[in-house]
């Protein structure tokens, strides 16, 4: 592996800054329309993905993120901004209506945690992770 130097020394690079990113569950629950017939869920990840594109922030899906009573699950991370800031991981549950949707896209353009407040009605969405997250992040 070649590494930059510095004469002798090894150059340590500080990371690239980071974007926000909302992380879109669609594992066994969220995005499944058998459990949420009234959600288009293809719909919501494309107009999640346009926002991203046009609103300099990231979407990522994963698999079952844990708490699937609360499907649609989305977790909000902070860019490194906020971060520095003192923002923090957000979990929002219950993500399944254009409200919700509205709300994450505008969250996520103005900055999302550290940076910008969350809209009151998203806030009201805000759920605890489940024990595994929760238990990972104390290490």
């Amino acid at each position: 592996m070649n590494r930059p130097t510095a004469g002798n020394r090894s150059v340590i690079r500080a990371a690239a800054p980071r974007p926000c990113t909302l992380v879109v569950c669609r594992g066994c629950c969220c995005g499944n329309p058998r459990r949420h017939p009234g959600t288009d869920h293809a719909w919501q990840l494309d107009r999640l993905r346009a926002g991203a594109a046009e609103g300099g922030f990231q979407v990522r899906t994963t698999d079952c993120l844990g708490p699937c009573d609360q499907a649609n699950v989305m977790v909000v991370q902070p860019s490194t901004a906020g971060r520095r800031a003192g923002g923090r991981v957000v979990w929002v549950g219950f993500a399944l209506d254009d409200d919700s949707t509205d709300d994450l896209l505008g969250w996520a353009r103005a900055g999302g945690p550290g940076v910008a407040e969350p809209p009151a009605t998203l806030a009201l969405q805000f759920i605890r992770p489940p024990r595994e997250a929760r238990s990972r992040a104390r290490r």
